[in-house]
Parts: structure tokens; sequence; C-alpha cells
């Protein structure tokens, strides 16, 4: 049996900070399309639907990046590949800002997402490094967090610049701002020092880590299940601010920061996702079931509510149904991602979660163009919630039904665990 090796606590603090930090900023940087696009399409005489297919193209980059990311991840560690994608996504975003024309907004916008591909990957990987199995919903909760807390600050910062520098210069300002953090990350991380079992023979990347995690059916499950959360909590993301101007007619300042308000509530669902985990697991709950009954509830939840989004409810009534969406969202998908480090051997999870992600990226990618495209043939906002709601509620469906504890493969990993392993009878038979 192995043991975990004693790390100062200010050194995981600072992990985990950091991390946050990453997160929240690569959400401000996605943002950024979000809270200007009604200016950027006037600038450039885009329609709905083009303006759909620009948010949409990060996400399709993000999809076709991930599973190199996750093998990087597992191989490389944190500190090198994460470093590289700050910097990618850091020029891309300053690029945004200086070119001319609609093709160089979508060449920048595929950076942008190929440079973001590695960051929730290879944060997940390090923290497995640096926390044991009973710890790690939490802070996996507040690393997710990142994604909707980003959101909810990029609002009035963003709008702050833009209203002195205009939506170039919000672009260039947040991406110099990526930049420090890369050189920092790259700077101050190191992995944690500790005992380190060496494989007999070199593992094929492909045949043992990618092919045996696409043989297993709770793989698919779990992707298949993730595109319907993020394909939920996206298209709040990415057409909130346009939906408030649309239907209230708000200001795009007044849109803006109104939009901060259910994505604070996203946060908030995604710290108590991770809380939830935990606490269900030390009360005696399985690992598996004690992320996957939360994933369920919460999406049942989101789904519901943003279904209600279409009644006529009156401004007031809506923002609450659209914060308690994106509570229930934000619950799910810490949830989902911790659920993750519980089917796939720690040596796996990065390649486990970027499979997931991947239909993560396809939800995201399909919501704001569907949802542009329904805009502009509808004059309304009210089909593509609609939509989302039938979205979540498949999606319920899919971690309910597909995924149980004897789907998974009871077989070991072709080498021995992480140091960071530990014994766990309620990890039994799940994906090693």
């Amino acid at each position: 049996m192995t043991v975990i090796p004693a790390v100062p606590g200010w050194r995981r603090r600072l992990s985990v900070a950091l991390l946050v930090l990453a997160g929240c900023i690569s959400y401000i940087d996605r943002s950024a399309l979000s809270i200007g696009n009604t200016a950027i399409m006037s600038d450039m005489h885009m329609s709905y639907t083009g303006m759909g297919w620009l948010l949409s193209v990060f996400a399709w980059a993000y999809l076709v990046s991930q599973i190199p990311a996750g093998l990087l991840a597992d191989r490389l560690g944190g500190r090198l590949l994460l470093g590289a994608g700050l910097c990618l996504w850091s020029c891309a975003q300053i690029g945004f800002g200086f070119v001319s024309g609609v093709a160089g907004l979508f060449i920048c916008r595929i950076l942008l997402g190929m440079g973001e591909s590695p960051l929730f990957l290879a944060g997940t990987r390090v923290l497995v490094r640096w926390f044991p199995p009973a710890e790690r919903g939490t802070v996996i909760g507040l690393f997710n967090g990142s994604a909707a807390l980003g959101p909810a600050l990029a609002p009035p910062v963003l709008l702050a610049i833009m209203a002195f520098q205009g939506w170039r210069g919000m672009s260039v300002s947040i991406g110099i701002l990526s930049l420090l953090l890369g050189l920092i990350w790259v700077l101050y991380y190191r992995d944690p020092t500790g005992p380190v079992t060496t494989p007999t023979h070199a593992p094929s990347v492909l045949r043992d880590d990618l092919g045996y995690l696409l043989r297993q059916r709770s793989s698919w499950v779990v992707t298949a299940g993730f595109a319907g959360i993020i394909y939920l909590t996206w298209l709040y993301a990415t057409w909130l601010p346009a939906w408030l101007q649309s239907a209230y007619h708000l200001t795009a300042a007044q849109a803006g920061l109104l939009s901060a308000l259910p994505q604070i509530c996203g946060f908030a669902g995604n710290l108590t996702g991770g809380l939830l985990s935990d606490r269900l697991m030390t009360r005696g709950m399985g690992r598996l079931e004690a992320c996957r009954r939360p994933v369920v509830l919460a999406m049942l939840a989101a789904a519901v509510m943003t279904g209600l989004t279409t009644l006529h409810t009156g401004l007031v009534i809506s923002m609450a149904f659209m914060a308690t969406a994106l509570f229930a969202g934000g619950l799910a998908m810490s949830a989902a991602w911790t659920l993750g480090t519980v089917i796939a051997a720690e040596h796996r999870v990065a390649t486990l979660e970027a499979i997931q992600n991947t239909g993560g990226s396809l939800g995201g990618a399909l919501a704001p163009v569907i949802t542009g495209i329904m805009v502009d043939h509808f004059g309304s906002f009210a089909p593509s919630m609609l939509v989302a709601c039938g979205v979540g509620l498949i999606c319920a469906a899919i971690y309910q039904f597909g995924l149980r504890e004897t789907d998974a493969s009871s077989s070991h990993a072709p080498f021995p665990m992480s140091p960071f392993s530990l014994p766990d009878r309620a990890n039994q038979g799940t994906i090693k």
C-alpha cells in the first residue's frame, strides 16, 4: 500500500488558487465575444446566424483538441502544457483585437479554443496529484466553479474596459492579462515530489489508455451526458446578454451586468456539487453513485427551469428561473467532472476527462449556432430555450439509465497505479 507524501499546505493552496485564476480568466476570454457581440455584429455587419457560428467555432476547435490535450496531460503533467496553452490563447485573444475581417475573427477564435483545451484536463490531473480521493470533489468543484465565476466577473470588467477602449481594446487587455498568468504559472508551479512507481514496460498511449477507455461503455455514457450539460449551460453563457436585450429591450450595458447574476448562481452550484459529492461519500455512499445522483437531479431541475423561461412572467421571475437553472447546471457540471476521476485510474484521468469533454465541446458548439439559427427563423429565443429544456431532460435520462457500476470494466491497469492512489472498496468495479 502506498501513501500520499506529506507536502506543505501552502503549495497545495497555491496550486488550486492559480488553477482557479486561470479558469476564471479563460472564461472571461470566452465571454468577451458574448459581451461585445452586438457591437461586433454592427461593426462587421453580421447576422445572428453569423454570430452564432463565430460563437460556436471556439467550441469546435476545443472539441478536436481535447483528445490530444488529454493524452499529453497524462504524459507531460501540468506545468509546461498549461503554460504553453496560456500563451497560445493569450496571443489569440490579443490578435482578435487587431484583425480587420470576419475571417480573422474566426481564426483567432479557433486558436483560442486550441489554447484553452488543456486547461481543465491538465488542471484536473494536477489536483489528482495533490489531493487524495476523499478531498477531490471539493477542490474540483472549486476549480470547475471558475467556469461560472469567470462569466459572472466578465460583464462588469469587460464592459468597463469596452466603455473606454471598445471591443478591440477589451480583447487586447484581457489577452495581456492571460499572458502574464501564463508566465507566472511556468515560473512558480511544480508537481509534488514523492515516490514514483516505474512501469515494467512502456505503455502505448493509443492502445493502453485511449483505446482502453474507448472500449468501456461508461466512457460513452459520460461523454453523451456531458454534452447535454454543456449545451444547456453554454447557451446561457453565449446568448444571455443578447436574450435580455431582445426580450426586455435593455441596453448592452444593462444586459451585460444583469447576466452576471445567474452566472454567480452557477458558480455557487459548482461549489455545491463538489461539496455534495464529498459529503455523500463520507456518509457511506459509493463514489460513483455520490456523483451520479446529484447530476441526475440537478439536470432535471435545470431543464425544467430553462423551459419555464419561455413563459411571459416578467424580468424578475425570468431571472429567478435562469439563476436556478444555472445553479443546477453548475452543480451537475461539477459532480459530472468529479465522476471522471472516480471511474478512471489516476494515470488515465486526463484522458477520460478529454473524452468526456469532447462530448461537452460538441454540446458547446451546437448550442450557440442552433440558437442563432432559431432566433433568425422564429424571431424569438423561446424555441431555443425549449430545445435546451429537452436536451437537459435527455441528459438526466442518460446518466440515470445508462451509467451503472456494472457497466465499467473490472480489469486492472496495464501498469501500477499512481503513488497517490488509495484502496477504496466503493470504487471496485469501475474503470481501471
